[in-house]
């Protein structure tokens, strides 16, 4: 059975300078897969790359079957992919429910689409709450949840989500954490970027471990978050 999402050897440069070295991995459908390491390490440029907003030097990426290389990133969104940037990038002086709107740009079916603007609001109470009020009025936490829900509103049948714990609080990390758990539990495949590698190998069926470029470990979430060298390196533990 062919995965979702294939990554086979993809190498990814900036001018001269390879920042991802011929890394491997798949996503099979339902799947929580993540991806963890150190800043630099290529993780957020893989994910850039699978969305179609940086074009690989070489290397094969999969979606469905079918090959992306020559896809451009809106239509890579029609297929199915939906991509939460680092930052979250939201549209601050647009109202809430109109930044969620905006995740809907290709479709046309408006039932459905309210539909999924209610199930933002089910995942994330407080955009309902607030949904006339100015994005930027948001807070960081209440930013990123605004930034999965306009993913979610594509219909994706993969969500790939960059670091959307960044910068925020514990109790606002938790949330956003659970809120991916749920996401899980409703069958919803997730590609993982997270500096948390506690949580997000908690979450995960399967992680891979990157550095400067390369894929240097993989296992299941559970075996990498008892591995030795992992907990050393990326969970504080001596």
């Amino acid at each position: 059975m062919t995965a979702l999402l294939e990554v086979e050897d993809l190498r990814i440069a900036y001018g001269k300078i390879e920042a991802v070295k011929g890394i491997s991995f798949k996503v099979e459908a339902g799947e929580v897969v993540t991806l963890i390491g150190t800043n630099g390490a290529g993780k957020t440029t893989t994910l850039r790359t699978i969305s179609g907003l940086l074009k690989p030097v070489g290397g094969q990426i999969k979606f469905n079957g079918r090959s992306l290389r020559k896809v451009p990133a809106h239509q890579i969104v029609s297929l199915g992919l939906a991509h939460s940037p680092e930052g979250r990038h939201i549209f601050p002086r647009m109202t809430i429910e109109d930044n969620l709107l905006l995740g809907a740009f290709l479709r046309n079916d408006r039932e459905g689409i309210a539909k999924d603007v209610q199930r933002a609001y089910d995942l994330f109470p407080i955009l309902g709450e607030r949904r006339r009020q100015a994005a930027g009025t948001l807070s960081g936490g209440e930013q990123q949840m605004l930034a999965m829900g306009r993913a979610l509103m594509s219909q994706p049948k993969l969500l790939m989500l960059d670091e959307p714990s960044m910068g925020l609080s514990p109790i606002m990390m938790q949330k956003i954490m659970a809120t991916i758990a749920e996401l899980k539990a409703q069958g919803t495949t997730i590609l993982l970027v997270e500096q948390n590698a506690q949580a997000a190998l908690s979450l995960a069926d399967h992680g891979h471990v990157m550095e400067i470029g390369k894929v240097v470990l993989s296992g299941s979430g559970q075996d990498l978050l008892h591995d030795e060298s992992v907990r050393k390196a990326y969970l504080g533990e001596d």
